[in-house]
Order: C-alpha cells, then structure tokens, then sequence
C-alpha cells in the first residue's frame, strides 16, 4: 500500500502550469515539522508535492507560502536524464486530497487567500427535539407507510 498523509506549511507559494494537453499541475513544497528532534539536525522535512486537475488548481488559488496544508497522496519516484546525459531521480508526493488546516482569522500571517469561514449555528437544545415535528417532517401512524 502507497499511501501518505501530511500536514505542514507551504514553503514558497504553488507553481501552476499545464501539460501539452492542457491537464493543470501545481508543484509545491511542504514543510513537515519532525516529531522529535535532535541536536544539530534539521526540525523539518521539506517535501516536494505534485497536484493534477482540479486538485492543483484548488491550492494555486487558495493557498500560498505561509499556508498550512493537509493533504493525503501516494510516494511516485522518477528518473531523467539532465542536459549532460547524468540520470537524476526524485521522489514527490502526488496529492489526491488537499484540505485547509486553519481559517482566515487563526492565519498569523494573514494568508489574505479570500476564503470565508463562517461558524456553524449552535446545536438546538435536546428538549427543543420533542416539541413537534420538525419542519419537512411529518409523523407516521403506520411503519406500512414507509417505502422502503
């Protein structure tokens, strides 16, 4: 099974283009804070990500360097040769879910990416539940009436 799972903030902002065909891809790189740390070593890893279609759309246009980012995608590793005929290998992360990690207004920096977060009404209270039918509803005399 290839399947990765990360959380972290955008190192620089997305980078957009499209294939011959037209297919969207958005390369980013996410910073993943290490769980523990040791002396003189890095704190982060700093993982290359690819995204297609829709989904490298969706963070070219709401997320930036800064933004905090989850995300779930398989390991793809890759080989070419550079113009002086040396193979070069990479291993990125193909996004297949990309989702926000904090709102607008927890942002510390401010990401400014337009997006609107609006805060669920609260819960009715439990005793409000058996006051009557709610609105759409209706009471069955019968279970026969039900369709299924």
């Amino acid at each position: 099974m290839n399947k990765v799972i990360l959380m972290g903030r955008l190192v620089r902002d997305p980078e957009m283009r499209s294939t011959a065909s037209n297919v969207s891809v958005c390369s980013f790189t996410v910073a993943v804070d290490r769980r523990f740390k040791s002396e003189n070593q890095p704190s982060a890893d700093f993982i290359p990500v690819i995204a297609w279609r829709q989904t490298a759309e969706f963070v070219n246009k709401y997320f930036k360097k800064g933004s905090k980012i989850a995300l779930t995608g398989s390991i793809q590793t890759r080989s070419w040769d550079d113009k002086d005929g040396n193979r070069r290998y990479a291993t990125e992360v193909i996004a297949d879910e990309v989702e926000f990690c904090e709102s607008k207004k927890s942002d510390s920096q401010g990401s400014g990416n337009g997006m609107e977060f609006m805060t669920p009404p609260p819960a009715a209270p439990a005793d409000s539940m058996s006051a009557g039918p709610a609105e759409g509803f209706y009471a069955l005399d019968d279970e026969s009436d039900i369709p299924f």
